[in-house]
């Protein structure tokens, strides 16, 4: 059995849609369900053989078969609203997460991503001392909440050349990357209220490097020419999207990167400057691919599928050869 510990978002409904029509068993469960909708139970028995089971509205799940796991993009608890005070919601959500995530721990799977490392590895300082001891290239980076510390910078790094970003760009919360203008000098002192990633503009065209086990599949996004070059995410659309070849070394990096971090997926983002050298900027453990597959060709949703086929011990059956665009690794 296939546990998918996803929401019904669309990269997880196309992927565990390639396992179904593949044969394969696979149970998706909702943190959200829990507690309020869904039911736990861990039962130790005397003979010292536990049974693990998750109830939610769809699915009754005991977890005893489960091989291979997929933690995508989880959602937090939902508490029953008859709990009235911060303090009962609190207390039921801590309860939760330690009756789950201890049973997510001990249960004898391999997992995509593993919880643990997937949570810390969603740090971005972290993630840019593990790039730095793999040899990647950084962009001159500060992070404060210094308003002073945050002016020398800009003023080192220079106006119209340094961008100001947020750590985590939320669907609820969304803040693109923008280049901080004059203007923008006379709000510096909001700095004191939250840290701010300051960083150098890197010009150059953008890569999106997906990483599956040990199949990179990588895609320059150029967004140079379009309305709003500081951010592709901002216009992919607009951008010319195509797959492209990593250099060997680069490749070899990224790989030893991610084996850095404890992550078997994970979606990278760089910037290549005019002159070929490559900045890494992040690693996104849950990353969307689909705008790239759908643009490129790659086949990345079919190789999450496969890798999770494999790890459940089975090999899938594959629906066409794999693009040489999607190396694979030595």
């Amino acid at each position: 059995m296939i546990l998918v510990v996803s929401y019904d978002e669309d990269h997880a409904l196309a992927v565990v849609g390639r396992l179904e029509a593949d044969g394969r068993e696979v149970v998706r469960i909702d943190l959200a369900d829990f507690p309020a909708r869904g039911g736990i139970s861990l039962d130790y028995t005397a003979d010292g053989n536990p049974v693990h089971t998750l109830s939610t509205p769809t699915a009754h799940t005991p977890l005893d078969r489960c091989r291979v796991a997929w933690w995508r993009r989880v959602r937090p608890f939902t508490v029953d609203r008859a709990l009235a005070t911060a303090h009962d919601q609190s207390f039921a959500i801590s309860e939760t997460g330690q009756a789950l995530h201890g049973l997510f721990h001990s249960l004898p799977c391999t997992w995509v991503n593993p919880p643990a490392m997937d949570e810390i590895a969603h740090r971005k300082p972290y993630q840019w001392e593990m790039a730095r001891r793999t040899g990647l290239t950084l962009p001159r980076t500060l992070v404060t909440n210094q308003p002073e510390r945050a002016r020398r910078f800009i003023e080192e790094v220079g106006v119209g050349r340094t961008v100001f970003k947020a750590f985590i760009a939320s669907a609820t919360a969304w803040r693109e990357t923008r280049l901080v203008r004059t203007e923008d000098l006379a709000a510096l002192d909001a700095v004191r209220y939250a840290p701010v990633i300051f960083q150098e503009f890197v010009p150059g065209a953008d890569l999106r490097v997906t990483i599956v086990g040990d199949r990179v599949f990588a895609a320059e996004i150029d967004a140079s020419r379009t309305s709003y070059p500081v951010d592709m995410r901002m216009v992919v659309d607009e951008a010319r999207v195509r797959r492209v070849t990593l250099p060997p070394a680069l490749t070899r990096q990224l790989l030893c990167f991610m084996r850095s971090l404890g992550l078997v997926y994970g979606a990278i983002d760089l910037r290549r400057r005019p002159g070929g050298e490559y900045v890494f900027f992040e690693v996104n453990p849950a990353g969307q691919w689909l705008f790239v597959e759908e643009r490129t060709g790659l086949p990345i949703t079919e190789e999450v599928a496969a890798l999770l086929s494999r790890l459940d011990g089975r090999e899938p059956r594959r629906a066409g050869a794999v693009s040489s665009s999607a190396g694979r690794a030595g």
